[in-house]
């Protein structure tokens, strides 16, 4: 099994802005976007949904950016997973071809466990993530938060500016 590219995304990005919720000027799209080089178009669907969710706030313009809506204790996993996967049904993932009826041409779906047992597979990896928040992910802030510095981002607000490596 494989989570999406879009919850692994969703993920990322709320990882970085809890991350970062202790420093004064909100986390932009675009820094998000160069320290893990994902596409910016991407991220910006990604924070919009996640902001219509309610677990990010947003602020356009100058000095605007995203932050956390709501404490990195109370976002669950387990939610974010379901909320973000497409191919989430309320019970199961819809990991082979019997858990489709309407597709399911499978000769042995009466003579077969393999759909019981990876139900119960899917139950306990949610059940893992339901009990694992944001927090308990991201350390807690500090006065200064090391993450990695952005792939393209030549200079950090508040810093001396560095020169590019060359690859």
């Amino acid at each position: 099994m494989r989570l999406t590219q879009w919850t692994d995304y969703t993920l990322r990005v709320l990882m970085y802005c809890a991350a970062c919720r202790s420093r004064p000027q909100p986390v932009t799209i675009s820094e998000i976007a160069d320290t893990h080089g994902i596409s910016r178009s991407h991220l910006t669907k990604i924070v919009q949904e996640l902001a219509a969710k309610g677990m990010l706030e947003t602020t356009r313009g100058r000095g605007g950016g995203i932050r956390l809506l709501m404490p990195a204790e109370q976002i669950n996993l387990g939610e974010v997973v379901r909320a973000t996967e497409t191919d989430f049904a309320e019970t199961d993932f819809a990991l082979v071809e019997c858990f489709d009826p309407e597709h399911n041409r499978c000769l042995m779906i009466n003579r077969c466990d393999l759909q019981d047992v990876l139900e119960r597979a899917i139950k306990s990896f949610l059940a893992v993530l339901d009990a694992v928040t944001l927090a308990d992910l991201v350390p807690a802030p500090r006065a200064t938060v090391a993450l990695p510095m952005p792939r393209r981002m030549t200079r950090v607000p508040g810093m001396p500016p560095v020169r590019a490596r060359s690859k």
